[in-house]
């Protein structure tokens, strides 16, 4: 399969878990590789996994970096993803994180950034972006997304947003940047601790999403496979028909790569 200068590979491995490939770079989100079914124990809270990932760490090959949106949530950094860590040149986290996983992590306030450079010589700057992981009355912890641009085409942009509702940061990585696609963890995930708040994107939010990037395909990741989520891929659906958007979401299966174009480029 070739790729375009402006295009992007995307191989969905499973939950908050992805392959891309951009412009001869490779990254993988929040990797979570455990077999299922596996239970997780978090202080009061408990995280059931149902659906282990589509392909092994030993079958994606080198990968230049891990953007790991948080390392304190299971569902974001399982085991066999934190033994992954040490097989990439670098893991892209936030400060705290860092400190805790030491080593080849590299920790981002939002807005700061880190670049990397490609195999023919092109430098990919990589900026973190705010993310808030619940309620605001309810802090689980810093988290950060990431958009991601060569400085020498710096109107194509991926943003991969971690775990974060729809609020004022996420409008404010619009306002910054004209997203090519936008990679969002959705299925309102819930859990005891937060009683019926959401953690993560719901459909609805995901729509808002859309409006604030008209430019963007619209990637949903991490609305399955683990027992938390209060929505699914009808919900997401059923959200985007009614909003007259279905044409903006770009599905991906698990274990094969797709590449989304720039929808700018393509029209």
């Amino acid at each position: 399969m070739s790729m375009t200068r402006s295009s992007i590979r995307l191989t969905y491995i499973g939950g908050p878990t992805a392959l891309i490939e951009f412009g001869g770079l490779r990254f993988v989100t929040d990797p979570t590789f455990d077999a299922a079914p596996a239970e997780y124990h978090n202080g009061s809270s408990t995280l059931r996994k149902r659906k282990g990932p589509a392909l092994s760490p030993d079958a994606l090959g080198h990968v230049d970096a891990v953007l790991l949106s948080h390392d304190h949530h299971w569902d974001n950094l399982d085991r066999s993803g934190r033994d992954f860590l040490a097989r990439v040149d670098q893991v892209i986290t936030t400060k705290d994180g860092a400190k805790r996983l030491g080593g080849n992590a590299i920790g981002l306030e939002p807005w700061q950034t880190v670049d990397v450079r490609s195999g023919d010589g092109r430098t990919l700057r990589v900026t973190a972006t705010p993310a808030r992981h619940g309620p605001s009355h309810m802090d689980r912890g810093p988290v950060i997304g990431f958009v991601f641009q060569y400085l020498d085409d710096p109107s194509n942009v991926i943003y991969f947003g971690g775990d974060t509702v729809w609020y004022e940061g996420v409008e404010e990585v619009a306002k910054r940047f004209s997203v090519t696609a936008a990679i969002l963890n959705l299925g309102a995930a819930q859990v005891e601790p937060v009683g019926p708040f959401h953690l993560t994107m719901t459909a609805q939010e995901a729509v808002e999403a859309a409006t604030v990037f008209p430019r963007a395909r619209i990637v949903p990741l991490h609305y399955e496979g683990w027992e938390h989520f209060s929505e699914s891929r009808v919900d997401i659906d059923r959200a985007f028909v009614k909003a007259g958007m279905r044409e903006r979401l770009q599905w991906l299966e698990p274990g094969r790569a797709i590449e989304i174009a720039d929808r700018a480029a393509a029209a």
